[in-house]
């Protein structure tokens, strides 16, 4: 197995957004209770073991971590690593979820966002501890310095209910219909991975909750997610019992609860090239001692955004307002090549709502595509043939303390311009690549554009 580790420069600070790659992600439940409620038993304890963790971190320097249970030692933990981009702490026993994220890439301003559990069980573990939950951010493996382009996956962290007693079953499957139903709403058309401790056994029959999360188990759900481990460990064919793994495990052909789970999008690609369970790589100064009670799950991707029908440029505006949308999904449904015919926005103080109808080549029709409200004077610019949509500029600024698009102006290949709502001092340019042109959007979006990237097809 190889496990590369590729630091990405801070967003906007690429000449040119890269359309490949690879990268590695780990997931780690770190044990992080206070050690009277849950001792190690290492030499030195877990303030030690904390640090030992973090500077392993550090050392192998795996481009996503997402930890658990990072409660009363989160100090130490963070204070030996060297990520770049970490989430602050949430706080330590009972305030906080334990989800934390050390990354080399950085994530879309404003998409970190922690979400606790909407049903949890108190019949066994310490469940009723804690707020415990799962994370959501929007991770960009690549961005170009002037955003044109840009690859954006979306992460998910989780620590669902622990124990086998009926109520935590039920709260446990309750815990990941939430996380299917936040990934229908937050991240339609949208690459993701979801890793973390999901407490969860294919081999249990009370665990069902994992499985409708799953393409292959629930071919009619949103998530439509496949297992790495299933994939590269079990043939593809999701197992109902794997036996049971020692600590460290000696190789990955058991099963354990710490999972990934991920989908590509029309977007990019993601390819899992390699699992392994790297309890061995985190063991203490003796070298026999575990640092924690599970296996540290490690997993090398590749990525691929070259020869994809469509692109994405980066965004702007401020994220975590508004519903997202993503037009991707439905210009992928469709054959041959997109045509803009007409664009058409409204706004007056703000940003109001953006619009494009395009056709297929195939002749499938036009299709509209519409986000925001009705608020504003409403203009549009029809298209003439060979003219596409190849230049965009959108401002941006405050309004109730939140950051929204105030201001667009559509550029098209032959000079001719469209704009809506009122410019302001904080601009930005998206450019389409030679042979490219603007066919739908992403953002999100309430009575106004909050947030907005723009859609590029091939012209």
């Amino acid at each position: 197995m190889k496990f590369t580790a590729t630091a990405l420069l801070a967003q906007g600070a690429l000449a040119a957004a890269a359309t490949s790659g690879d990268f590695t992600i780990l997931t780690m439940n770190v044990a992080g209770l206070p050690e009277v409620l849950n001792p190690n038993g290492v030499p030195g304890g877990k303030e030690a073991s904390s640090k030992t963790i973090g500077s392993k971190f550090a050392q192998y320097g795996y481009d996503v971590i997402h930890v658990q249970e990072d409660f009363n030692y989160h100090a130490a933990l963070y204070s030996t690593d060297t990520h770049p981009y970490r989430t602050p702490t949430s706080g330590g026993v009972p305030f906080g979820s334990g989800l934390n994220t050390l990354s080399n890439f950085p994530w879309l301003s404003g998409s970190f966002q922690r979400q606790k559990w909407a049903k949890s069980s108190c019949a066994s573990e310490f469940d009723c501890l804690t707020p415990k939950g799962f994370t959501f951010m929007r991770v960009a493996l690549s961005s170009s310095s002037d955003t044109t382009d840009a690859v954006y996956v979306d992460f998910y962290n989780m620590h669902t209910d622990a124990g086998t007693e009926t109520a935590d079953l039920e709260a446990r499957n309750d815990n990941l219909r939430q996380v299917g139903e936040w990934i229908q709403t937050h991240s339609q058309g949208n690459a993701v991975l979801v890793f973390g401790d999901t407490n969860s056994r294919y081999s249990r029959s009370g665990d069902t909750g994992i499985r409708s999360l799953l393409k292959s188990e629930n071919p009619t759900g949103a998530a439509g997610l496949q297992d790495i481990w299933v994939e590269l460990h079990q043939n593809g064919v999701v197992p109902n019992g794997a036996g049971v793994c020692g600590n460290p495990a000696q190789d990955a052909v058991c099963e354990i609860v710490d999972k990934v789970l991920y989908r590509s999008s029309p977007l990019v690609t993601l390819t899992p090239t390699a699992l392994e369970y790297a309890g061995p790589r985190f063991l203490a100064d003796d070298g026999v001692s575990v640092l924690s009670d599970h296996n540290p799950v490690l997993v090398n991707l590749t990525w691929s955004a070259a020869d994809r029908r469509f692109r994405q440029s980066g965004f702007w505006g401020g994220a975590a307002y508004g519903t997202w949308f993503n037009d991707v999904s439905v210009l992928d449904s469709t054959t041959g090549s997109i045509k803009a015919q007409k664009i058409t926005f409204r706004g007056e103080s703000r940003l109001d709502s953006v619009g494009l109808t395009v056709a297929s080549s195939s002749g499938q029709g036009t299709t509209g595509l519409v986000h925001g409200g009705q608020g504003g004077s409403e203009v549009s610019l029809t298209l003439a043939d060979g003219e596409s949509w190849v230049k965009s500029e959108l401002c941006q600024g405050q309004k109730s303390d939140k950051t929204r698009n105030f201001y667009i102006k559509a550029t098209t290949s032959k000079g001719r311009t469209l704009e809506a709502g009122t410019r302001t001092s904080d601009c930005k340019v998206f450019e389409a690549e030679e042979g490219w042109q603007v066919v739908g959007f992403l953002g999100e979006s309430g009575d106004e554009v909050d947030l907005l990237g723009f859609i590029y097809g091939k012209i």
